[in-house]
């Protein structure tokens, strides 16, 4: 039996369930007996233990599953009776009044809430587009020369003799042995041997690199060095110490040529380089089209979280925050970083719930009322996009469809898509053209 619902605030309603004492302890009985079924106690054969035995062993246990069952069975009567729509989980607390012979509960929760969602005709809406040109194929050339880089001994004559003259410069790799010292004591990491480092990268300290700047093999020099207020060695950060370093080896930087075997090495068979500049320019449009579509994505959704009015019920923003806490922990688990003994509040996360969640409301509305969910076609074709930058496509498509899970990822991600073309359909859209750097820069996400 249930008791009318109250009002407790916009979203929060609690209900009153209560029972029988007597309902509860004949089931408790039955699945007593069906426990004793199986029952095993030293000096009884299975299924002759007592059922008084079996009552102290397992009657706390079994009376605890009863109550959760039946609480929660009348609890979920009581809402459907009700048409309500529970947000999350309610809280369930025992009433320390109850009439004689009863069990009474109190179950409060909240319920969704009304969604009301503006004029989006009124709305006003600025895109993003960016285009890419020979410039950008160029740059991208130059990155993949520069991740295939070979180093060669710097001054030598040979093959690749002709890196110039034999003293540290940027671009140049060097390796050096160093020790610092503070007030004439060395410190812990302040000390090495057969270190290398690329001049000019800012791997290590500006006066690091200046010392070692015009360097000869087999010279030293010494030098103060200050590292800085946040450096992230607490024991010397703020504190000037005197290094010395030794330049051990010099080696300059060759780049290889933009030829057929570059371009072989890039997966074009034939090393033909018109064809390496078309695979390029089409991995960065695909690139630039992904960027392009999160950048408008997100405006999409800030339009949407202005224009929609609605409370977002503080259960499953709390439910969130849980599961993002444990998303950041896993990530950095799986990242080799040391977590087991990192506290994440779920508070800090508590902000980005709140978005996800409001996000998640006002497009759970206009899918229902414009009938935006995503079709079988749709959700094929993403999968198939995803596939041609694999090798094997026909395996992209079995990963997904062999998963539910990961198909109800593709799913939800159309469903943005298809809100997204319908509130751009509607609204006043501009759009403004952005240069490549500035988009591939951006850390926009959908």
């Amino acid at each position: 039996m249930a008791t009318a619902v109250e009002t407790l605030g916009k979203l929060e309603r609690r209900i009153t369930i209560s029972f029988p004492l007597t309902d509860v302890r004949t089931e408790v009985e039955k699945r007593l007996k069906v426990q004793a079924r199986t029952a095993k106690a030293p000096g009884f054969r299975p299924g002759k233990v007592p059922l008084k035995m079996v009552a102290a062993q397992y009657g706390y246990q079994i009376e605890s599953e009863v109550l959760n069952d039946k609480v929660g069975r009348a609890f979920n009567d009581a809402a459907n009776e009700n048409n309500l729509r529970v947000a999350g989980f309610p809280n369930i607390v025992p009433k320390e009044e109850a009439a004689e012979g009863q069990l009474a509960f109190d179950a409060t929760f909240e319920v969704y809430p009304e969604v009301a969602i503006g004029d989006l005709t009124a709305v006003e809406i600025e895109t993003v587009q960016a285009d890419v040109s020979e410039a950008e194929i160029d740059k991208t050339i130059d990155i993949l020369r520069k991740q295939r880089v070979h180093f060669h001994t710097k001054g030598e004559a040979g093959e690749h003799g002709d890196g110039g003259e034999a003293i540290g410069a940027n671009g140049d790799r060097v390796t050096v042995d160093f020790v610092g010292s503070i007030d004439g004591v060395e410190f812990p990491g302040g000390k090495a041997e057969g270190y290398a480092f690329v001049l000019g990268e800012g791997r290590m300290l500006p006066e690091f690199e200046a010392a070692t700047l015009g360097l000869k093999v087999g010279e030293s020099k010494t030098f103060p060095l200050s590292f800085p207020e946040d450096y992230h060695g607490k024991d010397v950060a703020g504190k000037t110490a005197s290094f010395t370093i030794t330049l051990q080896k010099l080696e300059w930087a060759h780049l290889p040529e933009v030829d057929a075997e570059f371009a072989k090495s890039l997966g074009v068979a034939d090393g033909d380089l018109a064809k390496m500049r078309e695979d390029i320019k089409v991995n960065l449009q695909r690139e630039v089209a992904g960027r392009v579509k999160a950048r408008n994505k997100e405006a999409v959704m800030d339009a949407l979280i202005k224009v929609a009015e609605l409370e977002v019920p503080k259960t499953l923003i709390a439910q969130d925050s849980e599961r993002l806490a444990e998303m950041t922990r896993q990530d950095m688990a799986q990242r080799g970083m040391n977590v087991k003994d990192v506290p994440f509040p779920a508070e800090l996360f508590a902000e980005k719930a709140e978005r996800r969640v409001r996000l998640g409301l006002i497009l759970s509305q206009l899918v229902g009322d414009n009938n935006l969910q995503a079709t079988p076609e749709q959700v094929k074709a993403q999968i198939e996009d995803f596939a041609q930058s694999y090798e094997d496509p026909r395996e992209v498509l079995k990963y997904y469809y062999s998963d539910r899970r990961r198909l109800g990822e593709i799913e939800a991600l159309v469903l943005e898509e298809n809100v997204v073309t319908y509130v751009l359909g509607l609204s006043k859209v501009t759009t403004k053209a952005v240069a490549f750097d500035e988009l591939m820069g951006s850390n926009a996400q959908a």
